[in-house]
């Protein structure tokens, strides 16, 4: 988004006429470097088309989307001319700011801007000022609007009092995330005031995050000493950002409509509150234009209310925003609406049905603009539209995509296009339309219920347990059913909550949680299938690869796996469900390889490695020929590699290098040992905390430590402590929002915030591991004064624990994730018992690329050679002090990159149970020597395809 800097304003400008004003702005634009020359010529083509005056004096010039060729940077200009220009539509303009955009950039501005235009007096400040930082301060000073909207409200809650009442409303803005729980101890503390006809009220600034508000209404009338109690208004106040909110609950109460709130249900508390009338005609139309209701579609809008006999107002539908003028250009730009948001029109008047007619068929014919129609309650991001021409692969070329699950297959796909869902919007009986929903959500528990006794176990039958769990949600039930209240069809109230409830999920910035919404919109199918009465294609009967454009568990679940050889699919990452189960049931899988997939054509052959992230569509013969001398060598390996899975790590001349099991959950400990694990050298342990509403206690924690520990059986556990934070958010943990949270406040930086939770993993790792040798592991440390305050509460529980209640073969290390540490690896190395290093992190950390980047993900590779020469660091540090280093990313299972990390000196390699038996078998095919070989020429090469294709040559 484009923003506004002190450097990009111009003050003490002159200009004759607008189109000097304009030469000007360009020359500011050219002269900046944003722009060449012929961008003037598209700030004229703009103006031509349309005035790009916004109001209060100011313009915003933008060239057209033809002129996008000649921006060179995005960016923007603020020119002030303090005398003035007659703009060539008539309007006076003191201040012109002139956007080089290279996509749709200056709609943010756009969007930004819409509050200034109706404050009295900006535009004398605007010409008077004589700072930058004052124009700036004008500009940008965007006012905080109170939140009221469906999730605000509580309606028809069994309630005794009217304090009861107040609690629910302060309970649901807590839900919405808008105030903490010190703000409703506070309302706790107050005493509700009566408003008069049924209505009181009780407020508070205390833990105030947004500025809402909230109204709890009874199921039956409350009767009370100081009056009846038909509803509690609950506020969140802070500044006066609720002015208006207050103005129109004041002028409601005024007018008598506010004992109707009693018995109204969501959707009218929300218009009475937002100032139409119980007598206005409504009509609603959704916006279809691409970019919403920017300056050309608001004008046009407002010219056709304009033209009306009688006053339109109009409101976004989601949320409690104010009905505002339609005819007022400022207001319906400040709306925001976007893309397929409803508007409300209320007109009061006997020509009321005409004219709102009139403005929604003006928005829906697209205000001047080609608009597509907007296809509600379908699955946009899990289908393509049968229209759509997607350029196929190439034949008998790789194609990079993400590794997922490793293994190599070869076989015709299978290519699973998701349906689409046609269903009426409206339905005339609310209550049929609630019986088939009800039926429906219970056949799909009953589908989900039959799935996890069917699945083979373990984390798959732990996911679709999570889908059930999940479709049982009664937010979800309930945003259905008030969807059906408002007269949509089942379908579409269902496919409304799950969708919302998804992009909520989207938004979040752990990209784990993100992937979830997957498994949201995976239950959601469920049920929608099940009311059109829409079965998914059969496969066939033969072996094939399955594309899909993300695979849901409930999918991978059903998988038959002696025919499905492999996963390919266009969405998705390395995290998701999908990728996570493939890896359970060890099918081979690449994911995140894009749209283009989708089109290939069903039987066509394709060549899928797992290891490698690629895809090779129709492959030659001799490709063909190769790849099966591999996959036959890759059998005949795991086979052997599994007998021989419980001789130690060894290089075939006898090098030691312990290979142990990365684990998210101790109840997989016994598995890993039986899998040839030399013991854990990654526990996940964050999986208790958030297996648990609030912060788990000493006893919780010693018993799931202690299922692991017993289950290794003297082998080493390598714990490491809670590593969550912004990008893994736990909901008793509240951490602020973060502009980037990989760099903010997580791991050891979140858990020294609270230094008892820590504390309290420290002692029950401890006392679980007595008598048994226990690591523990910092996450995110980066350099040592983060280990030291660790350290210090460590030591001091050794201290306090009795030697014969704890462990006393234990070990304090970090984790070498973040570069600084791989760098200041020597000061570390004095101090630490061990290094684990995580090449994940290490290497998105190190390379700025995330790794669940749909785009950029198949770069983020750790045999990079700056990121080889970083685990060189730290293992010439450890070793330098007689301290040993371990792996525990996904680097140290890359049969590529295992003899490279061997010859760099690590000492230990932990990778998933399924993969032990694998490494071992790969250490045995090479000595020390022909490994420090394969180092020496990873660290020589400049990039990691470089180091790939050097090590395969070999």
């Amino acid at each position: 988004m484009l923003s506004l800097g002190h450097n990009d304003i111009m003050l003490g400008c002159h200009a004759s006429d607008w189109q000097g004003a304009l030469d000007q702005a360009a020359t500011a634009l050219g002269d900046a470097g944003l722009v060449t020359s012929g961008y003037r010529d598209g700030l004229y083509a703009r103006e031509a088309q349309s005035s790009t005056f916004l109001g209060n004096a100011i313009a915003i010039p933008h060239g057209t989307p033809e002129s996008r060729e000649h921006v060179k940077q995005t960016g923007v200009r603020v020119l002030q001319f303090p005398a003035g220009i007659e703009w060539h539509d008539g309007n006076r303009v003191h201040v012109l700011v002139t956007i080089a955009a290279q996509s749709d950039e200056h709609l943010d501005i756009l969007r930004q801007l819409t509050h200034v235009l109706d404050r009295e007096g900006v535009a004398e400040k605007l010409a008077a000022a004589d700072s930058q930082a004052a124009v700036a301060s004008l500009l940008s000073k965007v006012p905080v609007e109170a939140r009221l909207d469906a999730d605000t409200l509580c309606l028809k809650f069994p309630a005794r009092d009217p304090l009861e009442l107040a609690l629910a409303g302060a309970a649901r803005l807590r839900q919405a995330g808008c105030v903490d729980a010190a703000f409703v101890a506070a309302i706790a503390d107050q005493t509700p005031v009566g408003l008069g006809k049924g209505l009181w009220f009780t407020s508070s600034a205390t833990g105030v995050v947004t500025p809402s508000l909230s109204l709890a209404t009874p199921e039956a009338p409350i009767a009370h000493s100081q009056g009846p109690v038909q509803g509690v208004f609950c506020l969140a106040a802070q500044g006066d950002a609720h002015r208006n909110l207050l103005e129109r609950l004041s002028a409601l109460l005024d007018s008598g409509g506010g004992e109707a709130l009693f018995e109204a249900d969501v959707a009218t508390v929300l218009a009475r509150l937002a100032g139409e009338s119980a007598s206005a005609r409504t009509v609603r139309a959704r916006v279809l234009n691409a970019h919403g209701l920017h300056a050309r579609p608001a004008k046009l809008l407002v010219q056709a209310a304009r033209q009306q006999a009688l006053p339109i107002k109009v409101r976004l539908l989601e949320g409690g925003g104010e009905a505002v003028s339609a005819a007022s250009l400022t207001k319906v730009i400040g709306l925001g609406a976007r893309r397929g948001q409803v508007l409300v029109f209320s007109a009061e008047g006997d020509a009321a049905d005409e004219a709102l007619a009139a403005v929604a068929t003006a928005v829906s014919e697209g205000l001047g603009e080609k608009v597509l129609p907007f296809e509600e309650g379908r699955d946009h991001t899990a289908s393509i539209a049968p229209q759509a021409v997607l350029e196929p692969l190439p034949a008998d070329t790789p194609h990079a995509a993400v590794a997922a699950s490793p293994g190599l297959a070869i076989g015709p796909a299978f290519v699973l296009r998701t349906p689409r869902f046609d269903y009426p919007e409206r339905a005339d009986d609310g209550v049929h339309e609630k019986r088939r929903l009800e039926q429906a959500i219970r056949e799909g528990i009953a589908q989900l219920e039959s799935l996890v006794h069917s699945a083979p176990g373990g984390e798959v039958s732990e996911i679709l347990s999570m889908h059930e769990e999940m479709l049982d949600d009664p937010e979800l039930h309930q945003a259905a059913r008030e969807g059906i209240g408002e007269g949509m069809s089942a379908e579409a109230a269902w496919w409304q909550a799950i969708d919302t409830a998804a992009r909520a999920q989207e938004m979040l910035a752990d990209r784990l949680l993100a992937e979830r919404a997957a498994d949201l919109r995976d239950v959601g199918r469920r049920v929608l299938g099940l009311l059109c009465g829409i079965e998914l294609p059969t496969p066939p009967d033969h072996p094939y690869i399955l594309v899909m454009d993300d695979v849901g568990p409930s999918d991978v679940a059903r998988l038959d796996t002696q025919k499905v050889r492999g996963l390919l699919t266009a969405r998705g990452g390395a995290t998701a469900h999908s990728a996570i189960l493939a890896r359970a049931l060890g099918i081979p899988a690449v994911v995140g390889a894009g749209e283009r997939v989708l089109g290939l054509d069903n039987g066509i052959e394709l060549i899928l490695d797992g290891e490698r992230g690629r895809v090779v569509p129709a492959p030659s013969r001799e490709r063909r020929q190769r790849a099966e001398l591999r996959l036959k060598e890759r059998e005949r390996l795991e086979r052997d590699a599994f007998a021989a899975r419980f001789e130690e790590g060894r290089t075939r001349d006898g090098h030691r290098v312990e290979v142990a099991a990365n684990l998210g959950n101790t109840a997989h400990t016994a598995d890993a040992v039986e899998r040839g694990a030399e013991g854990v050298g990654l526990l996940r342990t964050e999986f208790i905390f958030m297996a648990h509403a609030e912060a788990p206690d000493l006893d919780t924690q010693v018993a799931e430590y202690r299922q692991a520990i017993e289950a290794l059986d003297g082998r080493p556990l390598v714990a490491r402590t809670l590593d969550v934070g912004g990008d893994k958010p736990l909901p008793y943990w509240p951490v602020p929002q973060e502009d980037n949270p990989f760099l903010g406040l997580r791991g050891i930086r979140l858990a020294l915030t609270q230094p008892d939770v820590l504390e309290t993993q420290l002692r029950a790792l401890l006392t679980a591991a007595t008598g048994k040798p226990l690591r523990i592991m910092l996450p995110m440390v980066k350099d040592i004064a983060e280990f030291r305050q660790a350290k210090a509460i460590h030591d001091r529980l050794l201290e306090e624990i009795p030697e014969t209640e704890r462990a006393t073969d234990v070990q304090l290390g970090v984790m070498i994730e973040v570069p600084s540490c791989a760098l200041l690896a020597p000061s570390l190395a004095e101090e630490v018992d061990f290094f684990s290093i995580g090449t994940n992190d290490l290497t998105q950390y190190t390379l700025a690329i995330d790794r669940g980047h749909p785009e950029l993900s198949a770069q983020a590779d750790g045999l990079h050679p700056a990121v080889l020469r970083l685990i060189q660091m730290t293992v010439d540090a450890a070793h330098a002090r007689g301290k040993w280093v371990g792996v525990c990313g996904e680097l140290a299972s890359d049969a590529q990159a295992v003899p490279v990390l061997v010859g760099l000196g690590v000492d230990e390699l932990s990778v998933s149970a399924r993969q032990v038996p694998m490494v071992k078998a790969r250490l045995r095919e090479f000595d020390l020597a022909e490994a420090q070989h394969q180092a020496r020429l990873a660290l020589a090469q400049a990039t990691s395809e470089a180091v790939r294709d050097a090590l395969e040559a070999l």
